[in-house]
């Protein structure tokens, strides 16, 4: 005898939010929904060469590269006008233009610069700074060709608020995310992870599959967990960027690039700049020239998934997976936010389109 079919609960919205956790969640991080980003190529040098670099492929690497002050001023003022919030300093390496860095922070305040590590970037610049690990140091001199690197990554930023260290997951360094997690907790900083995410024509041997996205989620889960003061991520982080399918898939990609829509949002707002102050909407994405299939990376993540709240505004523990992954993402990418404690440290799947 079959048994009858139980009927799952409908919750407005109004219901998830009464109780008084997710609520006082949810007020702290909808302060922070004024953000609106772009992004800026700040440099088309770079002080060392990666595998797989992003940057490295595509057409904008070729773009001039424009080093005059006044003209990236009345970019960031023109941008700020625009309704731009928040910016992304990123390209091949921005510790390498220092004032152009600080005509920015002085334009438009909040940001972040993806820099790796190697120069250190003055503290007066009080942008959040994303400093990229992959690997240990043996794996560094192999695949980013430089020696000593997370030791002098951390000795430049010891001590210091704006440094949160990036790992980026390869099916080579599952192994050495122990590791690296445990030196900077010792040196008291902190982490948060990545996905590589496969630049277009990639064939190399950085690109993930089943079996390796599988044991990065079970070692981020294990990390988590050890590590919960060095460690800034959630379950739902977890869920979102080792799920057999891309972001895009998963989620529906929000940037120009993949996004036709100009009506609202980040298909309306969201530019990405070359070196030479030219953007072109077709390629525009926060990683331009990743594969979008393959796409988990964290910083596509942190617009693609926090877009999508009314899909997981279905029950309060999807929802609470939702604000655990907006907690971490502001955490990450705000200076001065602070994470709280995850609400859902469960695993929970991502809401169907």
């Amino acid at each position: 005898m079959t048994a009858p079919a139980v009927e799952k609960q409908t919750y407005k919205f109004s219901d998830i939010i009464a109780d008084p956790v997710i609520r006082e969640r949810w007020e702290k991080v909808r302060k922070y929904f004024f953000l609106r980003e772009s992004t800026y190529d700040m440099s088309n040098r770079c002080n060392i060469r990666c595998e797989g670099c992003y940057y490295f492929t595509g057409e904008k690497q070729f773009a001039h590269e424009n080093n005059n002050p006044l003209a990236w001023k009345q970019l960031l003022e023109a941008e700020k006008k625009r309704g731009i919030t928040f910016v992304v300093l990123a390209g091949a390496e921005p510790s390498l233009v220092p004032e152009i860095c600080e005509v920015c922070y002085q334009v438009i305040p909040l940001g972040a610069i993806a820099s790796n590590g190697l120069k250190p970037i003055q503290r007066e610049i009080d942008y959040r700074i994303h400093i990229s690990v992959w690997g240990n140091d043996q794996t560094s001199r192999a695949i980013r060709k430089a020696d000593d690197m997370l030791v002098r990554q951390m000795a430049n930023y010891k001590d210091d608020p704006r440094a949160v260290f990036v790992y980026t997951f390869t099916p080579v360094n599952i192994d050495q995310a122990r590791e690296v997690t445990e030196l900077l907790a010792k040196n008291g900083q902190q982490i948060t992870f990545n996905m590589f995410s496969a630049p277009v024509g990639y064939t190399g041997p950085l690109r993930h599959n089943t079996e390796t996205l599988a044991e990065t989620g079970r070692v981020m889960g294990e990390l988590l967990t050890e590590y919960p003061d060095t460690v800034l991520f959630s379950p739902y982080n977890i869920v979102a960027h080792t799920h057999d399918l891309g972001l895009h898939e998963l989620f529906s990609c929000s940037y120009p690039r993949m996004n036709p829509s100009t009506d609202i949002g980040l298909g309306r707002s969201f530019r990405q700049y070359r070196t030479n102050l030219q953007w072109d909407r077709d390629a525009a994405c926060c990683v331009p020239d990743t594969d979008c299939d393959d796409c988990r990376h964290y910083a596509a993540g942190s617009a693609v998934v926090t877009a999508r709240m009314y899909r997981h505004a279905t029950d309060p523990v999807t929802f609470s997976a939702w604000l655990d992954y907006v907690d971490t993402y502001l955490a990450v990418w705000v200076r001065g936010y602070e994470k709280g404690p995850n609400l859902c440290n469960t695993l929970v799947s991502p809401p169907p389109k």
